[in-house]
């Protein structure tokens, strides 16, 4: 965005934009927040920007378990109680798993009942899972794999990788088999559709897509990264299994 453009969505001038910018003047706080308001900035960011003008971080950032989230993870409940019986998850920022309802636990547990649980305290890591113990029962995973990459990128908060997720990346990237070209994601060619993930266990073979839903008008920064994933029936054979 040019210093013009910036100036007009902030409701300054430009002169005063070239100013803060080249540091011949110190934004006020408010400033602060209307630039970042005009450059759609995250709330995470927000509080960084806030703290290196000198000022006291603006939102907060309340765990899920806190009594303020009732309401929140009520809502979160219903959603993952309603996609029942098809798998749907809650992540963080990070791709972590926060929830997850008896569908998911059930898939998750049916394809990892050959590897090691998690660490304990340590959420699952939806990406680190899908390279690692998930990967041999992925059957389209030349698709599924390179479009998970992308999908990290995409969905990055702010558009940019934060340097907890680029190291996830690199850890995944780095694994034996992973294509080196998975390392330059490829955003020019036009996307499939959808990429359908499909799994196949034993005489278990299922065939997904997902859609993601996120927290409208978010004033605080754990619930603006938040990601609820449901996944939906790809073919007939899918929408008849359950897990039980």
């Amino acid at each position: 965005m040019s210093q013009l453009g910036l100036s007009h969505e902030a409701g300054v001038t430009q002169r005063h934009v070239s100013f803060i910018e080249s540091g011949r003047a110190n934004p006020s706080r408010e400033m602060v927040l209307s630039l970042a308001r005009a450059l759609d900035i995250p709330l995470r960011e927000r509080n960084q920007m806030l703290l290196a003008a000198g000022y006291a971080p603006q939102y907060r950032e309340t765990g899920l378990d806190d009594d303020a989230m009732a309401q929140v993870r009520g809502a979160l409940e219903l959603v993952l109680s309603h996609h029942e019986p098809h798998p749907a998850v809650v992540m963080n920022r990070h791709w972590e798993l926060q929830q997850a309802n008896d569908a998911a636990r059930a898939m998750f547990a049916f394809l990892r009942s050959d590897t090691p649980d998690d660490a304990p305290g340590e959420p699952p890591n939806v990406v680190r899972l899908m390279f690692t113990a998930l990967r041999p029962y992925v059957a389209n995973w030349e698709q599924t794999g390179e479009a998970l990459v992308q999908r990290v990128h995409r969905e990055a908060v702010g558009g940019v990788p934060d340097p907890q997720t680029t190291a996830l990346l690199d850890e995944v990237l780095s694994l034996p088999g992973v294509p080196e070209s998975w390392r330059r994601p490829d955003f020019v060619a036009t996307p499939l559709p959808m990429v359908p993930v499909q799994f196949a266990k034993d005489d278990v073979r299922v065939s997904y897509f997902s859609m993601v839903t996120t927290v409208g008008t978010p004033h605080d920064v754990t619930l603006q990264e938040l990601r609820v994933e449901s996944f939906f029936p790809a073919d007939d054979a899918t929408a008849k299994h359950r897990w039980d």
